[in-house]
């Protein structure tokens, strides 16, 4: 028997309630731990709160009071960059939130917030402990608090790694980046009161589709590898510096074959980015998602950027409010963490339909031309083919605050198509070869100074590599307001 009045003892009972807490359930190391000890660097983590437990006695709890209370929380190291780290332990009272537990996350993410490092929430819970009463929403009220302030001024990436539901479900979307596993589910309405099986409206696929997660991920250990990645390409905070990384190689690819000769033949956009960064740096989000757009990150000459490129094979590269949603939020991504800026450009105007207009494109769209206009990062953007009407001035327009504007001399800068402003001006479209001779060009452009230069599309790199040299030392004064209202 332990002796509680030495040293000894006391070092002793120690360790068995700290042993305790390892396997709070008696069965094994949980879920939830092995999935901290995966994503982070061997021994690197320290856990806070580990002998925490609930305090709730109504129902008869007060003689079931599992240490760690349902959550994992600490700090350690992601190849060597410090982290905070939570995971819900989904076995622990059903996966649900009481008062202490909420406690845990609300400390955690102050330490992260005072330190200024990244937080990684791995999410497995069904909402509230029904038992300890309305404590348990204050609970997510602070949380929601602590998440909101975190944004822009921090990293968060979310991993769901288990089914997690009701209000348990929102905190995981405020993540910049938000990792769904297969085979878990992730909704706010439950089941029975949808009709439907959670799969069908809360799994991954569903939500990747929806643009609600940037990546899916097969198993856990995808979902951390996947963490790790993307990680490597965000600052610890906003006041850091984007990463850089040594220059890699380029991709041997012909960029001056790449557009067709004809405009009804498509390319694809992949191919221009990846042979513009450094090789097998692209690393895209919400693939799934809007695919007439792309977005996602790289790495130039070793430096870290953000890509938004229109897509040619879908859509034929036309906007649509799916696609301007999904576009702003990443560029105010990158614009929180010091991350410049790279668009390229091919795309006809917003897609025409009543069903659009019904979406909400007018609202959803002007959420983008906000992001562009109140990004203050290095911008360069990179026209390579069409750039008519509303997608020119969407698309990094240089009075929407692009800093350098390239056109390739496949460019097509102009206020509509040839066909329409034939019918503009003569009343017809007989004019229609006349008007492309006269405006689907980039010289135009050039000679008002919209385009800082028409530019072979083989020295593509060599121009983005010396402007982004030069954003570097990029200053913004900005105009005193607490915030926009987009």
């Amino acid at each position: 028997m332990t002796d509680l009045k030495t040293t000894a003892g006391k070092i002793e009972d120690l360790d068995a309630k700290l042993a305790e807490s390892r396997a709070p359930l008696g069965e094994g190391e949980p879920a939830a731990r092995t999935r901290v000890t995966q994503l982070l660097d061997e021994g690197s983590f320290v856990e806070t709160d580990a002998l925490a437990r609930h305090r709730s006695t109504d129902f008869g709890r007060e003689h079931d009071r599992p240490y760690t209370d349902g959550v994992v929380t600490g700090y350690g190291t992601i190849d060597g960059r410090r982290v905070c780290v939570f995971s819900q332990d989904g076995e622990i009272f059903d996966g649900t939130m009481g008062e202490v537990y909420a406690e845990k996350l609300t400390k955690i993410y102050d330490l992260a917030i005072k330190t200024g490092v990244p937080v990684i929430g791995i999410y497995e819970s069904t909402g509230p402990r029904v038992q300890e009463g309305i404590v348990t929403m204050a609970g997510y009220a602070r949380l929601m608090a602590r998440v909101s302030q975190a944004s822009g001024l921090i990293p968060q990436i979310s991993v769901i790694a288990g089914n997690t539901s009701g209000i348990a479900a929102f905190a995981p979307t405020f993540a910049d980046v938000l990792i769904v596993t297969q085979g878990t589910a992730l909704h706010q309405a439950a089941s029975h009161v949808a009709g439907a099986e959670p799969e069908t409206f809360g799994g991954a696929a569903a939500h990747a589709e929806s643009g609600t997660a940037h990546l899916v991920a097969s198993d856990d250990k995808q979902a951390l590898s996947l963490v790790r990645d993307v990680l490597a390409y965000f600052p610890a905070n906003n006041r850091a510096e984007a990463p850089r990384v040594d220059a890699g190689s380029v991709a041997d690819f012909d960029l001056n074959s790449v557009i067709p000769d004809t405009a009804a033949q498509a390319y694809d956009i992949n191919d221009v980015i990846k042979a513009v960064v450094d090789e097998g740096s692209f690393f895209e989000l919400s693939a799934e998602a809007a695919q007439n757009i792309v977005t996602g990150f790289a790495y130039i000459d070793g430096r870290t950027v953000g890509i938004v490129a229109n897509q040619p094979l879908a859509l034929a590269g036309a906007l649509d409010s799916a696609a301007a949603e999904k576009a702003a939020r990443f560029v105010r991504t990158c614009d929180a963490f010091n991350t410049p800026i790279v668009e390229f450009v091919d795309s006809p105007g917003f897609v025409p339909t009543p069903e659009e207009e019904k979406a909400g494109l007018l609202r959803r769209a002007s959420k983008f031309a906000y992001a562009q206009a109140e990004a203050s990062v290095g911008k360069l953007t990179v026209i390579t083919r069409k750039a008519i009407g509303p997608a020119y001035v969407f698309m990094g327009a240089k009075d929407l605050g692009a800093d350098l504007v390239y056109a390739w001399p496949t460019a097509e800068i102009a206020v509509t198509q040839a066909s329409q402003a034939s019918l503009a001006i003569y009343g017809s479209e007989e004019k229609e070869e006349e008007m492309d001779e006269l405006f689907l060009h980039p010289y135009a452009a050039a000679e008002r100074g919209l385009a800082d230069n028409v530019i072979e599309p083989s020295a593509t790199r060599h121009y983005l590599v010396e402007g982004l040299r030069l954003l570097e030392r990029k200053a913004v004064a900005q105009v005193p307001k607490k915030h926009g209202t987009v």
